[in-house]
């Protein structure tokens, strides 16, 4: 069933995937879980599914495949050779995409990410929490990289997301929002007590070495997570995690 489907799309069929490049058009949903989430979600910009011949559930996964008319293709090669994972079994080939922050959301904001795969844990901690739109400032961490789409779990497809090249053309663009930077040392501590009900706001976080620098002490209400002196700081994604789940907890805007 699986190759004759397959067949049905020749004029796709014949496309050659290499290993992952950033300056590709497409990347790869790598695993069961986020190719399935990558179809569920955004079915128009896949390209195709490839799959190994010891994935266990080819079936459903390619009944999903044609009911959304994506070509379904056994090939273990080439798995393979774009995944660095000996585990991986299924690749969604999908276009990259361009998306836009809704202006009557609340907002994450992340500033230089660098790493793929906290970056992917921080869109599924998002995700999951009720955060639905991320600002990334530039340079950052590939947000279409395999790794951060595997982190993920496909997580990715269900954020609207965008690009700037500094915070003040993100803020110019977004000026009703209220901006919470989230700092070592921010002048107020996190609070659910003290958290104020606002419907738009900007939760922003800095990279993983360096935080936010003392510039954004001016931005907005400056944030820290109280913690014991033990240790130098939070792991971003614990914070971001902490911060997320503290606001959506006071202010409830969508459902979590």
């Amino acid at each position: 069933m699986q190759r004759k489907h397959n067949d049905e799309y020749p004029e796709k069929r014949q496309q050659q995937f290499k290993s992952y490049r950033k300056d590709a058009d497409y990347s790869y949903a790598l695993g069961a879980f986020p190719t399935f989430e990558l179809i569920n979600s955004k079915p128009d910009i896949v390209r195709k599914v490839l799959v190994h011949t010891d994935f266990t559930d080819s079936e459903k996964l390619s009944l999903l495949c044609a009911q959304n008319h994506i070509p379904f293709e056994f090939n273990d090669k080439l798995i393979s050779r774009i995944s660095s994972k000996e585990n991986c079994y299924v690749a969604g080939v999908f276009t990259k995409y361009q998306s836009e922050l809704r202006e009557d959301r609340p907002h994450l904001v992340l500033v230089n990410p660098g790493n793929m795969g906290n970056l992917g844990t921080i869109i599924r901690t998002a995700v999951g929490f009720g955060i639905y739109d991320a600002a990334i400032i530039l340079p950052g961490a590939d947000i279409f990289a395999p790794k951060t789409v595997r982190a993920s779990m496909g997580a990715l497809f269900k954020l609207s997301f965008q690009l700037y090249h500094s915070f003040e053309e993100y803020r110019q663009q977004f000026r009703r929002h209220e901006i919470f930077t989230f700092m070592t040392n921010g002048g107020k501590a996190l609070s659910l007590k003290k958290i104020p009900q606002v419907k738009l706001y900007s939760l922003v976080f800095g990279n993983e070495a360096s935080g936010l620098d003392n510039s954004y002490l001016k931005v907005g209400t400056s944030i820290y997570i109280p913690q014991t002196p033990e240790v130098d700081s939070l792991n971003l994604t614990i914070a971001v995690g902490i911060g997320i789940f503290a606001f959506k907890s006071v202010n409830p805007s969508q459902n979590m």
